[in-house]
Formats: structure tokens, sequence, C-alpha cells
């Protein structure tokens, strides 16, 4: 059944659009993605959302019904609204025709298979919704298994990492836990764990690297705390020839990612 709604007091709106801030979305355990684009990668992914909100007067798309009947074969809610109050519930000006509340689904360490995929990310303590977005992409394109979030990350569900994402988000296993916790879930099967420095690192050409990588990446502006680098198996670094003495932690994840999986397969 599809609602109305009309006005930007209506509950609902104040309920969605409250996903746009941390708090909210931790109580609730949901979190917001818009377009169609990303929402059409989520459900071939076999995600739903619980909500779907569509603005009036959108363009016609030819997988738009097998959303919204997903959405209401799985217990959910079909909106539509005016533009304006979706981008009262988005934060965007010019917000996508269509917007969706999902359940937030990271999984705990001890669920990933390691052995899924011969490459994973791992970011520490990253702090830019941007950079994370991109790394899932990346993820996306590179085939790896996912990325793993050390200690103090960005959100990877807020609004700009999930948009950012570009979908992946959906396709990429998300971890969250702490430096220990990681070190001593990796060091108890197999697995080489290989670190962005400029501490006594190999040429990221040069370096042996093998399956299951895994591309350890550290906070844009710190890079990783010195204890950390010196528990990784190997720690590469990338020639800057210019008057940069490093490259957004995004970028540096993407290069590394693509010479990783060159040699390793």
């Amino acid at each position: 059944m599809r609602h109305q709604v009309t006005g930007f007091s209506n509950p609902l709106v104040k309920e969605l659009r409250a996903l746009r801030d941390k708090k909210h979305r931790r109580r609730q355990g949901r979190f917001l993605a818009e377009g169609l684009r990303l929402l059409l990668e989520g459900l071939d992914c076999g995600h739903v959302p619980d909500t779907l909100v569509l603005a009036s007067g959108r363009d016609h798309h030819p997988r738009m019904a097998e959303l919204e009947d997903a959405v209401v074969r799985a217990g959910g809610r079909v909106v539509e609204t005016s533009p304006d109050i979706l981008a009262r519930i988005t934060g965007k000006d010019n917000p996508q025709a269509v917007a969706g509340a999902y359940r937030e689904f990271p999984r705990p360490l001890a669920a990933l298979d390691r052995d899924a995929a011969p490459l994973w990310l791992v970011a520490h303590e990253l702090r830019d919704p941007g950079n994370l977005g991109t790394m899932l992409r990346t993820g996306d394109a590179t085939g790896a298994g996912g990325l793993i979030l050390i200690g103090d990350c960005v959100d990877p569900f807020s609004v700009e990492a999930v948009r950012a994402s570009m979908g992946a988000i959906f396709t990429q296993a998300v971890a969250l836990a702490g430096w220990t916790e990681f070190h001593d879930w990796l060091r108890h099967g197999h697995g080489q764990l290989v670190a962005a420095s400029l501490r006594e690192a190999v040429h990221y050409r040069e370096a042996p690297y093998a399956a299951p990588c895994f591309l350890l990446i550290g906070n844009e502006s710190r890079g990783l705390p010195q204890e950390v680098e010196a528990a990784c198996d190997l720690r590469v670094t990338m020639p800057m020839r210019g008057r940069a003495d490093s490259l957004n932690a995004a970028i540096a994840a993407a290069v590394l990612a693509y010479e990783v999986r060159a040699r390793i397969g």
C-alpha cells in the first residue's frame, strides 16, 4: 500500500530525516540511501529498504515497480511525497527521485571468510566519509572481500559515506573492530598484513605480496601509529615525484589495491 505524505511536520519525515544524524542512526539501527541506481544495487544484492520514499513527478524507470513490489512483499512502507519534502529528508537541494531507509548490516570479524577473496581493505581511524565511500568503491572494483574499519572511523552508514560508495556499501562486507581485536583475529589464521607507510618501507611494485592480503591504510592526517606499522608483515611506499609527501588515503588504497591484484591475481 502506498502512503501519501504532504507535510514537513509529518512524523515519518522527522523519523527519516533523523537518520542523517549518527546518534539517531545508532538508536534506530537504520541508515538512509538515495538514488535509484544505488537502491537497485542494494536490491540486486538482496537488501530491501523497510521504507521507500518516492518523489512525485519523477521520471519513469522500468525497474521502479520491481523495487516497490520488493518493499511491499517484505512488509515495508512505500511513501510518495513532494520533491521539497524529499529534499528535507535527504539534506540535498537537488535530491534524487527516490530514497530508502535500510537496516544496518555491519559484520563481526568472526563472520568474515578470509579466503573469500585474495584482497581485503583495512582502514585505521579513517575520518572522511568521502574517503570511506571511495574505498568501498575500490574494494568492489578490485574484487576485495570487504572493508574492515579499525578504531575511531567515520560511520560507514552516514549519508555522505553511503552516497560516495555509489552502491558499494551493498556489495562489500563491512566490519568494525578495535586494533587488538583485529590483530588477534588476523593472527589466529593466515593472511598478510601490508601497511602503506613511509617508515622502512619497500617500493610498492617490488613487494612480495601474498593472498589473502590485508591492505592497511592509515588516518588521513596522522597515518598509522608506529606500533601498528611494526605489527605488519610488510610496509610499502609509493614514490612522490612532486612536492607532496603522500597521496590522499583513498587514492593510495586504490593504487595499492590494483598493484596487489596484479601480483597475486
